[in-house]
């Protein structure tokens, strides 16, 4: 027989990193806030986990690029636990012939290293960044608040509207022009428009495209320009990207850490079954083990079609807008595949004399051909032989991950696919694992004899571990048409759902994935304004 539990005024179902910062911030607002982990560590996939004895690995994300200022100092993470160390180079590409280019933190260094490319390359660069920086901007206002409702039938939706015009103020015709051209055109293009040294364009490619469909000649991927130069970290640096010492669960224990001091509960091994939906209003959870527990408001940190085609009765839902949902492109291109080493990696072409910090970040993919024939291949259900390796020596931005004399190597994995067009990701798990090896060999030749430990997380298992459907690590693709007031579908981008005092709060918000913190502060804060009007917004309402 279920078990009838207390009432809380929310719950959010998911321990991620934006369920626990909606979590944070409504019990500031002074709410009573209930956190139901699936898993038995909180973290979501930013967690910090031991894959051989005394050895810690940042199991699926593995840097902090734009952790909202914000949330770090409205809720004073840096007061429980967080510190972060920014990567310097952001960047490094080792090539096939042995040089391996650097994009340094600071432009003046930077430059001496594009120049060595490129003379006219280096001097192009400044243009580009300037006028990016610029574009990011306008942009940057959007992320830390709900997108416009486009409604022209109501007042709220002009209001809106008049919002997103006051963020353009001053923009220009060419400015426009611009803008358009990267939220719809190809990074590949872009690049060879501006540049002529190939290795030049590798280097943008290397911070571009993650997690996202489409190889870099592909319409909507030169959007990663803009979004890689939002603000983040600390002191709220445009590009910026920092190793998280104690690894990335560092954020989420931080995090819990600070919503405890507020006032959340927070339970792990409680995987929730189902919304309790009442009259078309959520009235809490039910657990797996038949647990009822009632709220007036729930936040699912959940995708969006984990949320609603299996949390959410169907029909308690709307016909157009559960067609809607099942048409979000998920089919999720990545894996990743930690190690445990007996020695550091030597990657051939590191200067003699690197401090620890600039032998951490490794990037092994060659050019924009490659990346392109890489995701041809996947596209289609196959493993590529060449893959696109990130590589994070992640024990040498922070010692106290491994025992002395063991190194921590995690590898981000690009352009795999969910659906294999032949066998199973069961089957085909340690030959993904052996080509990754394979791959890294060529440039840190010392590697494959030195695994101690080897963990590969293909797409299926980042499904069947952290819950995110078909393995998509941002709760649905990056592409135009499932950003911004289409985010998560059109109608329902403002973090309210069909069924009044239900929100979503998790990365199939707006703005998406990440590790910001973003979906997580604007749900929040939505479900606030509601809380205080008295009234849930929803289709019945």
């Amino acid at each position: 027989m279920p078990v009838r539990s207390q009432k809380y005024d929310v719950i959010v179902v998911g321990g991620g990193h934006n369920g626990l910062t909606a979590a944070a911030y409504l019990a500031r607002g002074g709410l009573s806030t209930l956190v139901l982990e699936r898993r038995e560590i909180v973290g979501g996939c930013c967690v910090t986990e031991e894959i051989a004895p005394g050895c810690r690995v940042s199991t699926t994300s593995y840097v902090a690029s734009m952790l909202r200022p914000e949330v770090i100092q409205d809720l004073h993470l840096a007061d429980h636990g967080l510190r972060m160390v920014p990567c310097d180079p952001a960047i490094q590409v080792p090539f096939p012939d042995g040089q391996v280019v650097p994009w340094w933190v600071n432009r003046g260094r930077a430059l001496a290293e594009f120049a060595k490319l490129s003379a006219k390359d280096a001097q192009t660069f400044v243009r580009v960044d300037d006028q990016l920086k610029k574009l990011a901007r306008y942009l940057q206002p959007f992320f830390m608040e709900p997108p416009p409702a486009v409604d022209t039938a109501s007042l709220g939706g002009w209001a809106d509207l008049f919002r997103v015009g006051k963020r353009f103020r001053g923009i220009s015709s060419d400015e426009i022009a611009q803008m358009v051209s990267f939220l719809t055109g190809s990074l590949g293009e872009f690049l060879d428009l501006n540049y002529e040294s190939e290795k030049m364009k590798t280097l943008f490619l290397a911070n571009n495209v993650y997690g996202k469909h489409g190889g870099p000649y592909q319409p909507g991927t030169a959007i990663g320009l803009l979004f890689h130069l939002l603000s983040g970290g600390d002191h709220d640096l445009q590009g910026f990207s920092g190793h998280v010492m104690g690894g990335m669960g560092a954020i989420t224990q931080a995090l819990a850490a600070a919503g405890r001091k507020l006032g959340v509960e927070i339970r792990t091994s409680a995987p929730v079954s189902q919304i309790d939906v009442r009259h078309g209003k959520a009235c809490g959870v039910v657990l797996e083990d038949g647990t009822e527990i009632r709220s007036r408001m729930v936040l699912s940190n959940a995708d969006p079609k984990r949320t609603f085609l299996k949390m959410v009765p169907e029909r308690e839902l709307p016909a157009d807008f559960l067609h809607s949902i099942r048409g979000i492109k998920m089919d999720g291109p990545c894996a990743k595949v930690n190690f445990v080493l007996a020695e550091e990696p030597r990657f051939t072409g590191t200067p003699t004399g690197a401090t620890p910090l600039e032998r951490t970040f490794y990037t092994l993919v060659p050019s924009l051909e490659f990346a392109e024939r890489c995701y041809d291949i996947a596209k289609f259900g196959d493993i590529p032989e060449q893959l696109w390796v990130d590589c994070v020596v992640s024990s040498n931005a922070d010692d106290s991950l491994a025992p002395k004399g063991k190194h921590i190597l995690t590898c981000f994995v690009q352009y795999v696919p969910y659906h294999l067009r032949q066998g199973t990701w069961d089957e085909n798990r340690e030959l993904l694992g052996d080509r990754v090896v394979r791959k890294i060999a060529e440039y840190a030749p010392n590697v494959p004899n030195a695994i101690v430990a080897r963990q590969v997380l293909t797409p299926l298992d980042l499904e069947r571990t952290y819950g995110l459907t078909e393995g998509n690590i941002f709760h649905g693709d990056l592409r135009l048409e499932q950003l911004f007031f289409m985010r998560p579908v059109a109608g329902w981008s403002q973090y309210r759902t069909p069924i009044a005092g239900l929100y979503l709060c998790g990365a199939g918000a707006h703005p998406g994935g990440g590790v910001t913190g973003a979906p997580g502060h604007n749900a929040a804060h939505q479900a606030l304004r509601d809380w205080k009007r008295g009234r849930f917004p929803g289709a019945a309402a």
